[in-house]
Order: structure tokens, then C-alpha cells, then sequence
């Protein structure tokens, strides 16, 4: 590992350190993340069983997703950041959102998922993996 992941929400309240590389990074494309990031996609990276270190305290609200898990969206209270992902049921499973990094050049999307939910002007790499749902796992 190079260094850690470190970033948090746009006024500070919320930061996060991450001591792993990601396991995999994503844009998804469904329609609950064009609600919650107000656009086309959302872009995250996924760490398991990764050390994390979070200062301050983050207002969640839980989403289930199609195939019946359950997300907690964490968010700052105060400016209102969506910053990372946590899950009641996986719990060795963190993710973060890709805007949140302290430098978000370190994202490199590597795969987008509900890619047949697509807006038609959210356009993606040609060169990247596209699965119309979630990848076979």
C-alpha cells in the first residue's frame, strides 16, 4: 500500500482514514444513487476487514437494496456530505464515496454496475466493464 485513504465531508466535521487499498472501485448507475448523489451515478470504493479510523459522528438512515441488503447511508449533519457506506448484515465491508477523498484522482472507476438504469447524458468509458444489474459474485 502507498498510503492510506483519508477524506471526510465538505466542512470537516467527518473524517476518515482507511490503512488498505480498496478491494474494488465503482461507479453504479441505479436509481437510488442517481437520487442520493443528485446525479447520474454514484463512484465508490470498497474495502473489507480494512482498519478505519472515523472522527466525528455521522447521522445515518438505512435503504434496502434490490436484492435485500441493507445500507447505511452515513452523512454529516451539519453541511450534509454523503461520505461512506456501512452494512448492518456484512459488517467486515466499508465503502466510501469517491467525492469524499481527500484526493479523488487516487479513484479509478473499475467496473459500473445498473448500468440498463443509465441516464442517457451520464456517459461512460468506453473501455470500462459495464453489467447491466450487479456482477455475478
Amino acid at each position: 500500500m502507498s498510503h492510506a485513504y483519508t477524506g471526510g465531508c465538505a466542512c470537516r466535521a467527518i473524517r476518515y482514514e482507511i490503512a488498505a487499498e480498496p478491494i474494488e472501485s465503482n461507479d453504479c448507475q441505479c436509481r437510488q444513487c442517481q437520487h442520493q448523489s443528485g446525479t447520474g451515478h454514484s463512484s465508490y470504493l470498497s474495502f473489507v476487514g480494512a482498519p478505519v479510523t472515523i472522527e466525528g459522528k455521522a447521522s445515518t438512515w438505512d435503504v434496502v437494496g434490490e436484492g435485500g441488503t441493507v445500507k447505511r447511508c452515513a452523512f454529516c449533519p451539519t453541511c450534509g456530505s454523503p461520505v461512506y457506506l456501512t452494512f448492518p448484515d456484512i459488517p467486515d465491508l466499508f465503502i466510501i464515496r469517491a467525492g469524499s477523498l481527500d484526493d479523488p484522482s487516487r479513484y479509478k472507476p473499475e467496473m459500473v454496475f445498473w448500468h440498463s438504469v443509465a441516464q442517457p447524458w451520464d456517459h461512460v468509458p468506453p473501455e470500462t466493464r459495464k453489467y447491466e444489474k450487479l456482477p455475478p459474485r
